[in-house]
This record gives structure tokens, sequence and C-alpha cells, in this order.
């Protein structure tokens, strides 16, 4: 043997020991057949490497190339027609063979993962916290919701909920004059309402103008005759025909749980969706904080 494969060897056996002396330090369990599987793997992967990698350098300085040239050339480069290393073959099909095993048998789709416990357990959190609270009364709602606010809406809308000087919407009040404005120039198909998408042009001059003021002054006083275009859809209350269109006049559970879902486009950003994220009881504590702040 010669002393490049003794020095590649005696590299291998320092490596080994030092990982099993990181693994004694680390307190890990090797009767467990996962360590052990690792363990032996990164044994056989050190032996291996430093050996094959001592065996072909050595190869290197001795061999000389043989063999019949082809005829194909690269900038006068020529390639032997050798058959491929046996090695390298068998590692290759061996690659392929493990591959499907493992696809197949070794770790199926369906076995364990830490990421399918994880959600089981999120699962049955849920399943647990809305029997719970599914007839919380409206102060527990409220405490929920301001928690839930303060973390997930904040960030973006305050923690007053005024929207950090117009950056984003302003949960004090229903709509401002210049948002009415906006969506009836520009329309509206974002939150997903079964009435479906408001066209642009509405309304234009005076009676964009008196619409507007009326529904951001809180639906009070002569409803505007321009008004009739809107309560078609969102009623002559302008409360969305029962969840069939936004509800103009407050926040009601449907319009928090449409923009929820959907998410929205606002000056600082796109509100992304929260559709997974909440429960239907936190849906609903986070519609009850938010009408407790434009009261």
């Amino acid at each position: 043997m010669n002393g490049l494969v003794i020095k590649a060897l005696a590299f291998a056996a320092i490596l080994i020991i030092a990982t099993l002396v990181v693994v004694k330090q680390m307190n890990i369990d090797l009767s467990d057949p996962i360590n052990m599987l690792t363990m032996l793997g990164a044994i056989a992967i050190a032996v291996l490497a430093f050996g094959v990698s001592a065996k072909y350098i050595g190869q290197m300085k001795t061999d000389r190339a043989e063999g019949e040239l082809a005829e194909e050339t690269w900038d006068g480069i020529g390639e032997y027609k050798n058959e491929l290393p046996a090695g390298w073959a068998y590692s290759f099909l061996g690659v392929i063979i493990w591959a499907f095993w493992y696809w197949t048998m070794g770790y199926p789709v369906n076995a364990f993962s830490q990421i399918g416990q994880w959600n089981e357990e999120v699962k049955a959190y849920n399943e647990k916290f809305e029997s719970v609270h599914k007839n919380a009364d409206k102060q527990t709602l409220r405490e929920m919701g301001e928690s839930i606010f303060l973390v997930q809406c904040a960030p973006c809308h305050g923690t007053t909920g005024d929207g950090l000087s117009g950056k984003a919407h302003d949960f004090t009040k229903r709509m401002s004059k210049e948002q009415i404005l906006d969506v009836i120039k520009n329309g509206q198909n974002q939150l997903g309402y079964p009435m479906g998408a408001m066209p642009p042009g509405m309304a234009s001059g005076a009676d964009a103008e008196a619409v507007a003021e009326y529904i951001a002054n809180g639906m009070k006083g002569e409803q505007p005759a321009a008004f009739a275009t809107c309560a078609s859809c969102h009623g002559a209350d302008g409360k969305g025909n029962n969840g069939m269109a936004p509800n103009l006049a407050e926040y009601d559970l449907p319009l928090i749980q449409h923009t929820l879902e959907h998410g929205k486009k606002g000056i600082i950003g796109r509100m992304p969706s929260f559709k997974t994220r909440m429960t239907p009881v936190q849906e609903k504590a986070l519609t009850e904080y938010i009408q407790s702040l434009s009261k």
C-alpha cells in the first residue's frame, strides 16, 4: 500500500474519530435507528471519499493514456474510445436503484413528517379553540380581537387603527370621501363578493361628490338621488344585501372575511391573504374589535 493511500485512510480515520467525539459530546442517541444510519452513512462516505480519491490521484501519477482515438476532436484535443470505468457505471446504476427505493419504500410520501405532525396538531388545537369559544360574549371577542389586531394588523394600520396617517386603511371610520370617489371612478373587484365587479364610472361630477359625501358621513341625512345606482347592489341601507356586496355603512363579518380571504391593494402595498391563518371565531373576534374602533 503506497503512502498516499495510507495518508488518505488515516485522514478518514481522524475524521471518523472526530465525528464520534462530537456525537458523544452532543449526547446523540445512537440506539435510534435513524441516528445510527446517519452515522454509518457518514463513516462510509468518509472512507469511500478519501479512499477513492487516493486511488485515482495515485493512478493519475502512473497511468498513461492509451487506446483508440475518436475521429472527433475539439481544438486539437482528442478523446479515447475507452469503456466507462466500472466503478463509475456501477455507482450511477446504484444511485438510480437507490432513488427508486427511496421514492417507493424508503421514505414514501405518506410517511411521517414533522410538517404533517405540526399541521395535525394545529388542526386539533384550532378545533378545540373553536369549541371553547364558539359562544364567547362580545367582551371576550373584543379582547381576543384586539390581541389579533395588534399582532396581525397594527404593523400597517397602526395600534389605534388610524391607518398611520393615510398609509393604510383607517378603521376609525368606514371610508373617506377620497376613497369612495376613487372606487366610483375606477371600480372595484378585489374582495370576491357574489355580485361581482363594480364597474368604473357609476357616477360622475356632482352626483359622485354627493354620493361620496353621503357615504363618508356614515349615510346620515338626506340620501342623494344618485345613490339609487349604488342601492341596486349595496341595498337601500348600504349594508350589502345580506353579504351579496360590500357593506358601505359599517364593518360587518362578511366584509372582514372577504378582505382576509382575498387581501386588498393599498397605498403602502398589497395586503396578503389571511385565508388559512385565522379560525372563524378569530375572524368574528377581529370584526368585533374593528367595529369598536369606528364607534
